[in-house]
């Protein structure tokens, strides 16, 4: 796909991943629609992109709420007479013992993670299918693929996206509309702090930085691809525990003493 000139929808613009991933979709000239919880972060954005000279519209919106996403919906259709590229990033994590989840959590995991895409993706898909092409990407994680002691909330809500991704790009085969799903591993995050990043040290995990990851996103993109695992060894792991996950079970069980103690609050 040829970017340049493109009109790309971006959901949590602002976050870890987003803020280097518009940056990089601007730089491939794009006219950039961006959408955020925050609309302070947004602006801040909007005026960095915009003094590089790019053209770029920010739509705040909270997903959480679903009156929210339809007129993000309604607001991009209105404004940009439709888009080419939708990327579904925003989302967020949840690192607990699942008996430790609450009820409102774990509905707004999924909410996030996954309804609002699918809605999203649902009330812009019309426009594509009349356009005859156009893009959706989906961004999951190789928890969506492998079912991991402390984030089982978290690994359903992304096993349902890669599923819905799965299932669509094959639906709107012929039609010009495809369909990529990404999957980063542990993304280094900006603050080095809290469980997550303690024991994913004290695990050793692989971790990439937020613009290896955007730029893998983007390549995706540009390469039409229906899937992209990022990261090596999980990449790996992942397609071997779609096909023998008696095998990941050994590879888990030695972790999960150190699991349970940092979601215990023990180290």
């Amino acid at each position: 796909m040829e970017l340049k000139g493109k009109k790309v929808l971006l959901t949590g613009a602002t976050g870890g991943i987003g803020k280097p991933l518009a940056q990089a979709l601007a730089r491939q000239g794009v006219t950039l629609i961006m959408s955020d919880h925050s609309p302070h972060a947004l602006n801040e954005l909007t005026v960095e992109l915009r003094r590089m000279g790019r053209t770029v519209l920010p739509i705040p919106a909270n997903l959480l709420v679903p009156q929210e996403v339809r007129q993000l919906a309604d607001t991009v259709t209105a404004q940009t007479e439709g888009i080419d590229v939708l990327i579904n990033l925003a989302g967020m994590t949840s690192f607990n013992l699942f008996h430790q989840e609450t009820e409102t959590g774990i509905e707004d995991l999924w909410r996030l993670n996954t309804l609002a895409p699918m809605q999203l993706t649902r009330l812009l898909l019309p426009h594509l299918l009349t356009q005859g092409s156009g893009r959706i990407v989906n961004i999951g994680s190789v928890y969506g693929s492998i079912g991991f002691p402390g984030f089982s909330a978290y690994s359903a809500s992304k096993f349902a996206l890669r599923g819905f991704s799965e299932a669509l790009r094959r639906e709107l085969d012929g039609t010009g509309v495809g369909v990529t799903y990404v999957a980063p591993r542990y993304v280094r995050p900006l603050i080095h702090s809290g469980a997550i990043h303690r024991m994913t040290k004290a695990l050793e995990v692989h971790m990439d930085d937020p613009e290896r990851v955007a730029q893998k996103i983007v390549h995706a993109l540009i390469r039409n691809r229906n899937e992209c695992f990022i990261g090596f060894p999980e990449s790996l792991l992942a397609r071997i525990n779609g096909v023998h996950p008696g095998l990941i079970d050994g590879y888990v069980r030695r972790q999960l003493s150190v699991i349970r103690d940092f979601a215990l609050g023990k180290r």
